[in-house]
This record gives C-alpha cells, structure tokens and sequence, in this order.
C-alpha cells in the first residue's frame, strides 16, 4: 500500500521517479537538523531536498535556502554562515496552527482587551 501511495502521489514523500533520479544522479551534500537531505547533480547545476516528513517549503532554514537557490557555492555544511548573537532560531511557517501568532485582543486568543487610547465614535 505504501508502494502505491508513493508511486501516485507526491504529498506522501518522494515520488518514485525523485528517488530513481536521485539515486542516479544526486549527491548528498548535507543534511539540517529536521532531517532534511541535500542533493545535488554530479554536475553541481541542479541542487533539491527530499523532506524529512511533511512537504512545506519553509522547513527549509535560510543557510540551506540559499544554497539551494545558488546565492552561494557552497553548502553550509563546507562554509556555515556566521550568525549573530540576536538573531532567533528558524521557525517553518506557523500559519494556520494553534503556534500562529496572535496580536493583543484578537478574537483567537478568546479575551478582549479594553482600549483606553480612543473613544468611540457615536452620532449626535
């Protein structure tokens, strides 16, 4: 079942033909701390990821985005980008779920918040 699921649909991880393709032309380069796998021609001109489980994008960190997208030559695993002390950890996108930020008074957080800053307006 598993077999068949791979073999028609591409949401449930690689399909089969990514995973012949990668198996004759790829070669990892790296893996991030999801677990996501790096891969790249052996004529370094193509570059993909095969995900460690769910398919979304912005799993992918932003040293490996741009290696992917051929910002730099080198991966991170040879060159490891330096970051600062005050940048924050990469988060994938947490639209949607129950981690989705939600400002002061918004209706998901499910209390109001009383706003002294203005007055209502009524009509005279």
């Amino acid at each position: 079942m598993n077999f068949i699921k791979r073999l028609l649909t591409w949401w449930n991880g690689q399909t089969l033909n990514t995973q012949v393709f990668t198996a004759r032309h790829g070669v990892k380069v790296g893996e991030d701390a999801e677990g996501n796998i790096y891969y790249q021609s052996r004529d370094a001109k193509k570059r993909w990821v095969i995900y460690n489980g769910e398919m979304e994008a912005s799993r992918v960190g932003p040293d490996w985005h741009g290696w992917l997208h051929h910002t730099w030559d080198e991966p991170p695993t040879k060159a490891p980008l330096k970051h600062k002390a005050w940048e924050a950890p990469h988060l994938e996108n947490l639209t949607g779920t129950q981690a989705a930020y939600a400002p002061p008074g918004s209706i998901r957080k499910g209390q109001a918040v009383a706003r002294a800053d203005y007055d209502a307006w009524s009509p005279e």
